[in-house]
């Protein structure tokens, strides 16, 4: 799943992919460095960034959606990363046949039953909080307990609101309410989610808990990225989000090989 962030503020790439020209020239390159998905997303979930307009977000999202998922487009199936019901319709009826709700559909109570309706797939997050304030007082006292209950939760809104089982996906939300020793055990045990039945996505790409390892600016995470990725497909994920397309395509290829060849045995 390759990271489109049209937005003026990401913590890693705001303002990159702002104007429209640029985010579907991104597209493009995404598409031909090898992503099955384009996960596009109009307003920063950076720690203690501030909700965005219901409007504003569409203004950001449909018109490249638009651009890219119509004749002459990628090809690529594109999902729209966003908490709102409306912003996802919108988003839908534009192009996109995927939702990414960092929420885990909390935020917005008709997200599930829009998701149900046009009938695509959902992944749900884990979050402590919101973007505003989920970096305050982390305190748990079951971390991968409390995330597989939360995902649970999450599973069952979607499926009680008409969505197909088979197409809910779950995600630990690494860096969403999480310390640095948060994110690692998140890794490690990331096994521990498979008894949900879903398929799991992880999205430790550019981090800041790789900046807290390594001592690396957010421009020099590759390396630190590559080793989170790895890991996670080891320890069971099927979907990875990340920035770096190209390079993490051959690491998910490299990965999957030596797992594929009984290396390396995957939990659940």
């Amino acid at each position: 799943m390759g990271i489109l962030n049209v937005t003026p503020d990401s913590f890693s790439d705001g303002g990159v992919f702002f104007r429209t020209d640029q985010a579907i020239e991104q597209a493009r390159l995404l598409a031909s460095e090898g992503a099955d998905i384009i996960d596009i997303g109009g307003e920063s979930t950076r720690p203690g960034s501030d909700a965005v307009p219901e409007d504003e977000e569409i203004k950001r999202v449909v018109p490249v959606i638009k651009a890219i998922s119509g004749e002459g487009g990628t090809g690529t199936p594109l999902s729209i990363d966003t908490t709102k019901s409306r912003v996802a319709e919108a988003a839908l009826r534009a192009g996109a046949s995927m939702i990414n709700d960092i929420s885990g559909l909390m935020a917005d109570p008709d997200m599930a039953r829009v998701a149900a309706a046009h009938g695509v797939p959902v992944v749900v997050m884990h979050i402590r909080g919101t973007p505003k304030t989920m970096q305050k007082d982390i305190v748990y006292q079951d971390l991968m307990g409390e995330i597989r209950d939360y995902l649970k939760r999450a599973v069952e809104r979607a499926v009680t609101a008409g969505v197909r089982e088979d197409r809910v996906l779950v995600d630990p939300g690494i860096g969403f309410g999480k310390t640095l020793e948060n994110n690692l055990e998140i890794i490690r045990n990331l096994g521990m989610l498979r008894s949900l039945g879903c398929p799991l996505v992880l999205g430790p790409s550019r981090k800041s808990f790789i900046g807290a390892v390594l001592d690396l600016p957010v421009t020099a995470r590759t390396e630190g990225t590559a080793a989170a990725v790895a890991l996670g497909i080891a320890n069971g994920a099927d979907l990875v989000r990340v920035h770096d397309v190209k390079a993490m395509v051959r690491v998910c290829r490299m990965t999957d090989a030596i797992i594929a060849k009984g290396l390396v045995q995957r939990e659940g």
